[in-house]
């Protein structure tokens, strides 16, 4: 199927298109992180080139982000025969496999075992920036973090309190999903909802695209705030049923094989 006269396939690279402004290099992370994080996974660069440029993205760009991206030690490229195909490397693909739980987590943390840490300020603090480099542990302000897991090494200068229940503020609350990351979650579930249900004969290239583009806007927001249980979603946030509308569709969008994908682009 030609991937350039198809009306609903259009239409819905269209609504998900990033309302921001869309960084090339990011995107491509986004998209092996989704189809080619496996070590011995790679891409070619046609088939690369024929993912992308439906999002109104030139291939001069994507040759510039790539660059970058070899540069940063997340890609690496080489010949085959007169083509070219990339990878990642094995820091991309730590990299990437450290965030895959929770970029494709069917559901939100709901943890019981919270710890309060409150240091003196000045005395304590460098303790407590440690504390927050663990996963599960966020800053409530320059003194004070709240964390679930287990419990971190060497707190002497901590004050620790093990709480089983909490009452959870609206300034915290709001502290933790800021008005941009709730507008950005609210935006992603309006684009969603106006998708209706994938025809049958997409392309593997138009699969990847429109995959690459869920991906993508959904990461921005799943990696954008604390993995935390219902108690600390102010009133309007919709990240659960928009984390529900993704994988429905991400589920009605199968991940195309690459072998499929290099043939269709030679």
């Amino acid at each position: 199927m030609n991937e350039q006269h198809n009306p609903w396939f259009n239409a819905a690279v269209q609504q998900l298109h990033d309302p921001q402004n869309q960084r090339v290099w990011s995107l491509i992370v986004s998209l092996f992180g989704d189809l080619a994080q496996a070590q011995g996974a790679q891409i070619s660069g046609s088939a690369l080139t024929r993912i992308i440029t439906p999002m109104g993205i030139k291939p001069e760009a994507i040759r510039v982000a790539l660059h970058r991206l070899r540069k940063d030690g997340w890609i690496e490229s080489e010949r085959a025969g007169r083509a070219s195909v990339h990878f990642l490397t094995q820091y991309g693909r730590s990299q990437s496999a450290a965030v895959t739980p929770r970029i494709y987590g069917r559901t939100g943390a709901a943890p019981d075992d919270w710890r309060l840490l409150i240091a003196e300020d000045g005395s304590g603090q460098a303790t407590l920036d440690d504390v927050l480099l663990l996963p599960g542990y966020i800053a409530v302000n320059r003194t004070t973090a709240l964390g679930h897991g287990p419990t971190p090494q060497s707190l002497d200068d901590l004050l620790v309190a093990e709480v089983s229940s909490m009452s959870v503020p609206n300034w915290l609350k709001t502290r933790l999903f800021p008005d941009h990351l709730r507008a950005a979650c609210t935006a992603l579930h309006h684009d969603l909802a106006q998708i209706s249900v994938p025809p049958a004969g997409l392309s593997p290239i138009q699969a990847g695209t429109l995959r690459t583009l869920i991906v993508h806007r959904w990461r921005r927001v799943v990696l954008r705030h604390p993995d935390l249980p219902s108690g600390f979603h102010p009133a309007d946030w919709t990240g659960e049923s928009c984390r529900a509308l993704v994988f429905t569709l991400l589920d009605q969008l199968p991940r195309p094989d690459l072998a499929a994908l290099d043939s269709l682009s030679e």
